[in-house]
């Protein structure tokens, strides 16, 4: 199966839920990331849930937060 991920073309061997992907692609700081799917952001709630298929595009997204002083 081939993907798309932050860009790059990915192969993974099945369908698997966001959940599952995360941890194939060892992704970093898991309880961090906002996942967007197809340009949809996703719950974080359904990441055990929503299936990624073939021709997919899957964004891994972090929002950090600054200030000033």
């Amino acid at each position: 199966m081939n993907i798309k991920v932050n860009g790059n073309d990915q192969k993974i061997d099945r369908e698997y839920t966001v959940k599952e992907l995360l941890d194939v692609l060892n992704v970093k700081m898991k309880e961090y990331v906002t996942v967007q799917l197809n340009d949809e952001i996703l719950s974080r709630d359904d990441f055990d849930k929503i299936i990624v298929k073939d021709g997919d595009i899957v964004e891994f997204l972090y929002y950090m937060g600054g200030g000033s002083r």
